[in-house]
């Protein structure tokens, strides 16, 4: 996987030292919406334990380390829990820049059913050829196509790729709400809800985005309320704390 690159254009309260917002791209808000789609398992192995809030984490190195295959189920795979892979159908996903390592992603449509014609397995599909039919117990290796929506009824977003158009841009606040990009007065309605007294203390900051960056924003997503203030600060040799 070649990582890409994202930028993002942050408004710094210096005074307070944190990020009111961020004016981004398509790209990054597809970076957002991508992470909803990921099954949790696909992340676990990028998180250290002692970075988890909670005891999500010791699911994750119970299956790892205390339950063999003897005790799973036998038409389940302990590696498809431990790395479950990402299924993004074509016209949806595709083209979402690579800014997580090790989370392997698959854009076909291909499905799988077992070859019996018994009514009863024609209701089950699977993406895995290697799975077990529910109903008469055999391999679903028969592949089997998915019709989506005709590509002509949306063209534009279907060339673009990714979920979000790329006609505008969009605001990103520190805790990560997304909206369109507001209007000047919205953004002056923006600067009085955190009492900005002094126009002189904010300062605009381009920054870019790697792997390194993708990581820590998925981690500081699932601690934090100030995402966009934790993970660029620091960077940037400014220590952090918020107040409101």
């Amino acid at each position: 996987m070649e990582e890409t690159n994202v930028s993002l254009k942050l408004l710094i309260d210096r005074e307070r030292r944190r990020v009111l917002f961020a004016e981004a791209g398509k790209d990054f808000i597809d970076f957002l919406f991508h992470i909803l789609v990921l099954p949790v398992g696909s992340y676990m192995p990028l998180l250290k334990k002692q970075e988890m809030v909670g005891s999500f984490h010791n699911i994750y190195e119970s299956v790892e380390n205390f339950l063999s295959s003897a005790y799973l189920q036998p038409n389940v795979n302990k590696e498809t829990i431990l790395n479950p892979k990402v299924h993004i159908s074509d016209g949806t996903g595709n083209d979402v820049p690579h800014l997580l390592p090790n989370i392997e992603s698959s854009t076909s449509t291909k499905f799988y059913r077992c070859d019996n014609s018994n009514l009863q397995c024609d209701k089950y599909v699977a993406y895995d050829f290697s799975s077990i039919c529910p109903s008469c117990r055999r391999v679903m290796s028969s592949e089997v196509s998915f019709v989506d929506l005709p590509s002509a009824t949306n063209t534009e977003s279907s060339s673009e790729g990714g979920y979000v158009k790329g006609l505008v841009s969009y605001m990103v606040m520190d805790d990560l709400e997304v909206k369109p990009m507001s209007i000047v007065s919205s953004t002056i309605t923006l600067l009085n809800r955190f009492n900005v007294k002094e126009i002189g203390a904010l300062e605009e900051k381009v920054v870019d985005l790697g792997m390194d960056e993708g990581v820590k924003l998925l981690k500081a997503s699932l601690q934090s309320k100030t995402v966009l203030t934790d993970v660029f600060l620091p960077r940037m040799g400014v220590e952090t704390y918020c107040s409101e």
